[in-house]
């Protein structure tokens, strides 16, 4: 048997059991976003001058998440498998989950624009539903959820094959790291374009609950069929690499962070340069304008690079990743140049490369 042959089909029973799933995943995330304990944090400045709190839960529910999957798995003998074998109608709740709550927040108003946009783009900022920051929260489904589908795959491939590859141990290694960094200094979200200046609406949603975690777990696919294990010069390799690529990432998004908190932290050893008094010009910020991007695409190919060239599919994770920070890269320059003006044109004179040093 492979893991085609165990995948069940969309019925009103394997929808019915989707939906328990989803919905006690996400209630139960729900719940400790509101309960739990987490640090707290001041956002950025709004534009008329106020500030928004924000309890950040993410690393304590990273941390329970863990603990209940060890207890299920490894304390009670529970498998995973399910998960997978009911991929297809968790996918269809997802949406459906999606929907329903891309039209309540329509349904909050006020609406300024015409219906489809405003329902797409969203009509509030910083939502909030009994006390729990929805923009702030919606990326504990989506990251967390990728994570127990990339650990039902591994568990998949062990009930099927009886072990675990070392790439599948590397994607699961791989998945650890992103998501252990990201919540280690989940602060630095607050300082993102998303949680800035973004309204809340579907789009944001769907991309959370549907995109990042049937789309990130892609490689999986052909991973747990592939048992013929990588030789340990390869899988050392893509582990180097990687982890650098992840270093690129998260450093300059720290790098970031840090600024913005304390203009005069040292970065790389030395204070931060500044271009026009207002725009860092240390660290990787020094190198190029989007390099966090950079670092960001080349992590995901390592994931796709845990199935070998076998297959194209896998790589259509990072090709779409590539295109959306791309696009998002040529957004941010342009409006970083009606922002700062010529303050921007010098910055890009030292910062002279977009995503990729000495090509683009």
């Amino acid at each position: 048997m492979t893991l085609a042959d165990s995948i069940l089909p969309v019925t009103a029973g394997s929808l019915l059991t989707a939906s328990q799933m989803v919905l006690a995943f996400f209630g139960v995330l729900f719940l400790g976003a509101r309960f739990l304990p987490g640090l707290e944090r001041s956002g950025y400045p709004e534009k008329d001058g106020t500030t928004r709190d924000y309890k950040l839960t993410g690393m304590t529910l990273f941390f329970v998440s863990h603990v209940a999957v060890g207890a299920l798995v490894f304390g009670l003998g529970v498998s995973l498998t399910p998960v997978v074998r009911h991929f297809w109608s968790l996918f269809v709740v997802a949406n459906v989950l999606s929907l329903a709550i891309g039209v309540a927040l329509y349904a909050r108003g006020p609406h300024e624009r015409p219906v489809p946009v405003d329902f797409w783009l969203g009509v509030e900022k910083n939502p909030t539903w009994l006390g729990v920051d929805l923009k702030m929260f919606m990326y504990q489904p989506s990251l967390i959820g990728v994570n127990v589908l990339v650990v039902a795959f591994a568990n998949a491939q062990h009930d099927l094959y009886g072990r675990l590859t070392p790439q599948m141990v590397c994607l699961l290694g791989f998945w650890w790291a992103y998501l252990f960094t990201h919540y280690v200094k989940e602060e630095f979200m607050l300082s993102t374009w998303d949680i800035i200046s973004e309204d809340f609406g579907f789009m944001l949603v769907w991309g959370d609950l549907v995109y990042v975690p049937f789309l990130y777990s892609l490689p999986c696919w052909w991973l747990v069929d592939e048992t013929t294990p990588f030789p340990t010069f390869a899988w050392a390799l893509l582990s180097l690499l990687c982890f650098g690529c992840l270093w690129v990432f998260r450093e300059a998004n720290w790098q970031k962070e840090r600024f913005k908190r304390t203009p005069s932290a040292v970065i790389w050893g030395k204070k931060p340069e500044l271009v026009g008094g207002r725009l860092l010009a240390s660290g990787w910020w020094g190198i190029g304008r989007h390099l966090n991007y950079t670092g960001e695409v080349g992590v995901y190919c390592c994931f796709a690079l845990t199935t070998g060239f076998a297959h194209p599919w896998p790589y259509l994770l990072p090709l779409s990743l590539l295109t959306l920070l791309g696009q998002r890269a040529s957004r941010d320059d342009r409006k970083c140049s009606a922002k700062y003006g010529e303050t921007w044109t010098s910055y890009c004179a030292r910062a002279r490369f977009r995503m990729i040093p000495f090509v683009y």
